[in-house]
C-alpha cells in the first residue's frame, strides 16, 4: 500500500520545529488517491456487518462519512466538547502538555453494535484511547480502528492490543 505515499506532503518543522508533518491533502485532491484510500478501508472491513463508522474530529471527518456510506452503516461524529447539539458522554484525557475532552452523542450507537473507528493518523494514540472509552461506554462492539497514516515509531499500535488495527500508509521516522 505504499504507492500511497508519493501522495503525502512531507513538511518539515510543523507545526513546531524538529516535527516533520504528514500532510493528507494532497491525497486528497488526487481523486484516484483519495478513491484507492477510501476503497482499501472499506476492503479491510466489509465482511464485518458494520453498523456505525465513528469518525475524530476533525480529519477523521474526511474518511469515516465515506466509509460508512461504501459499508452501508451510519456515521457517527466524535466531537470536541460542547460541539454536539444533544445529551452527550465525555472523556477526559491527557495531552503532552495538559489535557483534552471529547464527547459522542448518548444515542449516536446502541449496545452490541459493531463500530469502526476511523481516523486519519495514528501516533501516540491518546485520541484514539479516549474514543474507544466513549465506544465503550454506549456499549459498542468496536470490530476495528483505521487510519491513513500510522506513525511506527511512537508505538500507538501498544495501546490496543486487543483490537484489528489497520492502518494504511507506515512511517519509521
Amino acid at each position: 500500500m505504499d504507492d500511497l505515499k508519493r501522495f503525502i506532503r512531507e513538511v518539515p518543522d510543523f507545526p513546531k520545529p524538529g516535527i516533520l508533518f504528514y500532510d493528507i491533502t494532497t491525497l486528497l485532491q488526487n481523486p484516484l488517491a483519495l478513491r484507492q484510500t477510501v476503497d482499501r478501508f472499506v476492503w479491510m472491513f466489509a465482511d464485518r456487518h458494520i453498523d456505525k463508522v465513528v469518525g475524530i474530529e476533525s480529519r477523521g471527518f474526511i474518511f469515516a462519512p465515506t466509509v460508512a456510506y461504501n459499508l452501508n452503516a451510519g456515521f457517527v461524529p466524535v466531537r470536541k466538547p460542547n460541539k454536539l447539539p444533544a445529551e452527550t458522554a465525555r472523556v477526559t484525557y491527557d495531552l503532552e502538555y495538559g489535557t483534552d475532552a471529547l464527547e459522542i452523542h448518548l444515542d449516536a450507537i446502541e449496545p452490541g453494535q459493531n463500530v469502526l473507528i476511523v481516523d486519519d493518523l495514528l501516533a501516540t494514540g491518546g485520541t484514539m484511547e479516549a474514543t474507544v472509552k466513549l465506544v465503550r461506554q454506549l456499549g459498542a462492539r468496536i470490530v476495528g480502528l483505521a487510519f491513513a497514516i500510522e506513525l511506527d515509531f511512537l508505538n500507538g499500535r501498544d495501546r490496543f492490543k486487543e483490537y484489528d488495527v489497520f492502518s494504511l500508509l507506515h512511517y519509521s521516522e
